[in-house]
């Protein structure tokens, strides 16, 4: 089936009629092992996050701001068009997420598919996923950590693209001088993330 197709029958409806054979569509391809990526959003107090996985584990989380039928078109391209809004295959990760963001969750125990992040890149999410709950710690000491203690700049890029903000805890990165430095959902929405890790508590995230 084209990718014009799949879009069109992966897009919330109003219509029953199409629905219906958006579900059959996806338990069709899920029962031919056709599925390749598949999402959902979910609500947070940091706004809507689009979650993809893989069957290897979640691949993407990404926030409004990132645009996420652009989101959706680069897995397309980078990953497989066979991708489909699946909801149930995502319950996992929205469930640990609400879990996080209503205060009851400090680690994510989801199975990740780190393909989008190589190299470099790659080695630092591994070092940021050892950062723990409730700490910060500096670019240039997350270089050390990596490896290469003068890569800060690549550092930053890495954080900056990183496909699994929240889940890999980027927002934990900080300037040297203690400043929350940039952030790919915004300097509000890192804010945000580091209150409720220092003992706030945003609103109950409400899965969709």
């Amino acid at each position: 089936m084209n990718t014009e197709v799949l879009t069109a029958l992966s897009t919330s409806v109003d219509n029953p009629a199409l629905e219906r054979l958006r579900d059959r569509l996806r338990d069709e391809s899920e029962r031919a092992g056709l599925l390749d990526v598949a999402y959902r959003t979910v609500d947070s107090p940091v706004g809507s996050l689009l979650l993809a996985a893989t069957a290897r584990g979640l691949i993407r989380v990404a926030y409004a701001c990132e645009d996420h039928s652009t989101v959706l078109s680069t897995l397309a391209a980078r990953v497989s068009p066979r991708i489909l809004h699946a909801p149930s295959r995502l319950d996992l990760a929205a469930r640990e997420l609400d879990e996080y963001f209503s205060g009851q969750r400090r680690l994510f125990h989801l199975p990740l598919d780190l393909q989008l992040a190589r190299g470099f890149r790659r080695t630092v999410l591994e070092h940021l996923r050892q950062v723990e709950y409730g700490r910060t710690v500096s670019y240039g000491a997350l270089a050390t950590t990596s490896g290469s203690p003068g890569a800060v700049r690549a550092v930053g890029s890495a954080c900056a693209t990183n496909p699994l903000p929240v889940v890999v805890p980027c927002h934990r990165i900080v300037r040297s001088d203690g400043s929350t430095g940039r952030y790919v959902g915004g300097p509000d929405t890192k804010r945000t993330l580091l209150a409720l890790e220092a003992g706030g508590r945003p609103d109950q995230a409400v899965r969709s």
